[in-house]
């Protein structure tokens, strides 16, 4: 029988604060509901931004959205995993509205309900402590805390064939890793031999740089204000860096290596005067793609006769349109053939060094934290 379970998870109590681990009660999964023994997680950038917000539900928060570990129980109507299979978790969406029916999930009507309130539909938590609810379900999962509770909506089970050292760094994959591969192979589809700029190489930028590699795309042009990470782009597939030093004209330079203009390019930055410079470096037909989680209100002015006369598109790319069923396992399979080495992006942290693992993202020390669970 399913009863609640005590975890231990790190718990953000008020915005601007930091994260203290604390002891909570964990509900038993209810009918449709997955309760996992989180392995690891990954730390996104979503997740140290929601921190410095003002909260939407007025409780405190467990956050984590990269979450990989093994199921414990389901609830009685669920069918798509069982207990002892190895998952990892994506984002939330309803499954019901128009864009979920269009199997365009992550355009969810809902999808900021189901993702950032930290709460069932019906208001209801699945966490608590002594003092009152504590918000869980944060994209689905809340997977920073030893345990957690997910649905078979995004939850998508491990291959057998994957080994364990590399299972446990796989949550990476349920956001920012598919974000960035995504947007290059769902949405902007480089040709082979079409050229590929990407600004910005955190973890969702280098993931771009790693698909555009892999499905044949070049040149691979890597941009970015660190020496360090470029350096890591011409190693797991830029073909071409550029430092951004607020004096280089970056899209002069990048005509110089594609003299008509590049053919698709992805902005991460969530700066508006970058996006701008990932518009203006394309050629006629070229496809700008861009991610991130810019600021409420921010606004792009683009040079309107550009756009139209050269037949150039811009479009805005959540988690990589991505079904994450389909899609994760097709990157566990590019990683195997050495065609995505996430890993080499990697850095891991105990949890009780979270704060530090936010800390060093935050200050650039580290691409892509994962946070490793006790036992």
């Amino acid at each position: 029988m399913n009863t609640s379970l005590t975890v231990q998870a790190a718990v953000l109590d008020a915005p601007g604060g930091l994260l203290s681990l604390q002891t909570l009660e964990l509900e038993a999964p209810r009918d449709h509901e997955i309760r996992v023994r989180v392995v690891a997680s990954g730390v996104c950038h979503t997740d140290i931004a929601v921190m410095g917000r003002p909260f939407p539900v007025d409780r405190p928060i467990v956050l984590g959205h990269e979450g990989a570990g093994v199921v414990e129980s389901v609830g009685r109507a669920v069918t798509k995993v069982r207990p002892g299979d190895r998952v990892v978790m994506s984002y939330n969406f309803c499954g019901a509205c128009p864009s979920c029916l269009a199997r365009a999930p992550s355009y969810c009507h809902y999808f900021f309900g189901s993702n950032f309130l930290g709460q069932r539909a019906d208001g209801s938590t699945a966490l608590s402590r002594q003092d009152g609810p504590v918000r869980h379900h944060f994209f689905g999962q809340s997977s920073f805390a030893t345990h957690c509770l997910c649905t078979e909506r995004n939850v998508v089970k491990v291959p057998d064939s994957v080994p364990d050292a590399l299972f446990e760094i796989l949550g990476p994959l349920g956001c920012g890793m598919q974000t960035g591969a995504g947007a290059i192979v769902n949405v902007l589809r480089p040709g082979l031999g079409e050229s590929v700029v990407v600004f910005g190489t955190g973890a969702v930028g280098l993931a771009g740089i790693m698909a555009a590699h892999a499905i044949g795309a070049g040149p691979v042009i890597a941009v970015d204000r660190v020496r360090s990470r470029l350096d890591l782009a011409l190693e797991i597939g830029a073909t071409h860096t550029l430092l951004a030093d607020g004096q280089t004209d970056l899209a002069a330079e990048i005509r110089k290596i594609c003299p008509h203009g590049a053919n698709v390019s992805l902005d991460t930055t969530a700066v508006s005067s970058v996006l701008r410079q990932a518009i203006d470096c394309l050629g006629p037909l070229g496809r700008c793609g861009f991610v991130g989680g810019a600021p409420l209100g921010s606004t792009l002015e683009v040079d309107v006769r550009d756009m139209m006369l050269h037949g150039k598109s811009l479009r805005g790319i959540v988690e990589g349109d991505s079904n994450a069923d389909v899609f994760i396992p097709e990157l566990i399979r590019m990683q195997a053939q050495g065609r995505f080495p996430f890993e080499k992006l990697v850095r891991r942290y105990p949890l009780s060094e979270i704060q530090a693992a936010i800390d060093d993202s935050r200050a650039g020390r580290t691409i892509k934290p994962v946070v490793m669970m006790p036992g």
